[in-house]
């Protein structure tokens, strides 16, 4: 921005009169800023009007108080069983490993990611106005994409933690140190802002017409695509490739790396030992299947096959359900939060 902008934006003449003033001011210039940020980036789109409205799940007055008691219910349990699994690592000394420093930023990630979206469906479930802003759907998708990615990331991490633990058992505590795990946590959190960033900017550089109705619960980037005019196809070919490059490539390395545990378990003379180890990696096998799964069926399908309702019930399973059971599935599986659980409630 010229200097002589800058001086614009904040000579004295701008200041409303009263004691309110300065923080009137304050808000103008950020104003301001935005605009003239969003013009230079190419951000803004003319065509996006502020009573964009969310279809939801459903239109039906009845349904929708159902949903919203279902939803209350699975965003509270979210929430609890989470963050116990967050309680107890911190709390309990035994815990404070490796695979659970990642269990407690998966934890905090699915904390994340549902807020990040079920409040605002929860509310637009009780309203007869669903109308969402230009800035509310942007923020809305590039953290949940942010919160995505990084979970994506995190599961592929684990699956390594898991590798190294059962196949160099030896090396484990010099391969996979503190700071290692802290330096890994940082990176998977900043790459997850990051490259979310190309995909929001893509997604709302699009010319939009039609129709003002979104057809889906929350703002997804097929979804807000599928309202371009013109030749969209190079957009929607950048954003498939982007998904395939954060949802195969992971995918592919968590399979190499069970592939290895599996022949290394196989090997192990000991049946208790085979037994301890396939008990360690069942909990997050069935997350990454239940996520990864969903989040393929989502993002990678082509785009003749999509089917407006399909799409939102896939949408419910990666965005909520995943989140909803990860606590339950390592709870369930994992006899070292078991033995946490039962502490803390001789405790109590």
């Amino acid at each position: 921005m010229r200097e002589e902008e800058v001086r614009y934006l904040i000579r004295y003449d701008n200041i409303p009169p009263g004691t309110k003033g300065i923080q009137a001011l304050c808000r103008s210039i950020m104003e301001r800023l935005r605009r003239r940020m969003h013009r230079h980036f190419g951000l803004e789109n003319e065509q996006w009007h502020s009573n964009r409205i969310l279809l939801g799940l459903s239109n039906d007055p009845l349904t929708q108080k159902f949903l919203f008691v279902v939803f209350t219910t699975v965003y509270i349990l979210i929430l609890l069983g989470n963050t116990l699994i967050i309680f107890l690592t911190i709390t309990d000394k035994c815990l404070h490993t490796p695979m659970y420093f990642f269990l407690i930023n998966l934890s905090l990630l699915d904390i994340l990611y549902s807020t990040s979206s079920l409040p605002r469906m929860l509310k637009d479930l009780l309203s007869l106005h669903k109308s969402i802003s230009y800035g509310e759907c942007a923020a809305q998708m590039y953290f949940a994409l942010s919160f995505g990615i990084s979970e994506c990331i995190l599961l592929a991490v684990m699956a390594y933690d898991r590798y190294i633990a059962i196949c160099y058992p030896l090396r484990y505590t010099t391969i996979i140190k503190q700071s290692f795990c802290i330096k890994i946590a940082i990176s998977i959190y900043i790459c997850g802002f990051l490259l979310s960033i190309s995909h929001v900017a893509l997604t709302f550089n699009v010319n939009l017409c039609g129709h003002n109705k979104i057809n889906h619960f929350i703002c997804e980037g097929p979804e807000i695509i599928s309202l371009g005019c013109g030749n969209i196809s190079a957009v929607e070919f950048v954003i498939y490739l982007c998904a395939i490059v954060l949802l195969l490539i992971p995918v592919t390395f968590i399979a190499i790396s069970y592939i290895r545990i599996i022949l290394t378990i196989l090997n192990l003379a000991s049946g208790a030992g085979k037994q301890k180890a396939f008990s360690t990696c069942s909990s997050h096998i069935m997350v990454v299947t239940i996520f990864y799964g969903s989040a393929m069926a989502a993002y990678m399908k082509p785009k003749s096959s999509s089917i407006p309702d399909k799409d939102k019930i896939i949408a419910v399973f990666y965005a909520f359900l995943t989140t909803l059971l990860n606590p339950f599935i390592y709870t369930i599986r994992n006899k070292d939060v078991k033995e946490s659980l039962k502490k803390l409630d001789r405790f109590m």
